[in-house]
């Protein structure tokens, strides 16, 4: 029976109605992982960069050997074998060439140990030659030969001073006396990568 409404088939029903209009609200984007914006990229590092570090290493490591070798070159280079350091070897080899200059007469040398780092600053040398000379001549009243043989005890008075009490084996001047040891203190001082013997003290003076 026709109606006032148009009849549609059960086809026509299963068809899709292209007519109706799209959602009006849009469609949210893929949520993304990284908040902001994106860093820039980094740029890798080239050859001739890896080329100038490994360069700058190598010569921080040529400037540190050489350093180091001029350091104990010069340490090994004084007069003492132990490079002017508070050690019993090098305050021995010290006190014996010390001892030496008084037997010897060397005024210079012993002046140079007495003033204890000053000699080469002191203008007029002349009063502490003059002492240099009476304490040789001291001692060869005392002694023909005098050799360190110990070193008894060494007390460390700062990085740079010690006192040092040592046995020497002596030969008395005056007649018939025997070789025999005798102690003595020695006040020593590392000055210009050298030891210095700045005082000398014979504890058994009383006896000569």
């Amino acid at each position: 029976m026709a109606g006032p409404y148009p009849q549609y088939s059960d086809a026509a029903l299963s068809q899709p109605n292209y007519t109706e209009p799209y959602p009006s609200h849009p469609i949210p984007a893929a949520a993304s992982g990284y908040p902001g914006m994106l860093p820039p990229p980094v740029p890798y590092p080239s050859r001739r960069r890896w080329r100038l570090i490994a360069v700058i290493l190598l010569v921080l490591a040529i400037v540190a050997g050489t350093t180091t070798a001029i350091v104990s070159a010069v340490n090994s280079g004084s007069g003492n074998p132990d490079g002017g350091q508070l050690t019993e070897a090098a305050a021995k080899t010290a006190i014996q060439n010390y001892l030496d200059a008084l037997e010897k007469g060397d005024n210079e040398t012993v002046a140079r140990n007495t003033l204890c780092g000053f000699f080469d600053a002191v203008k007029d040398k002349r009063s502490d030659q003059a002492l240099a000379r009476l304490s040789s001549e001291t001692f060869r009243k005392q002694f023909s030969k005098a050799d360190v043989t110990s070193i008894d005890k060494m007390v460390i008075m700062s990085p740079n001073q010690a006192q040092v009490l040592f046995s020497m084996q002596v030969v008395p001047v005056t007649r018939g006396s025997q070789k025999h040891q005798e102690q003595a203190i020695a006040q020593v001082l590392s000055q210009d990568n050298r030891l210095l013997v700045c005082q000398y003290l014979l504890r058994s003076a009383g006896q000569y």
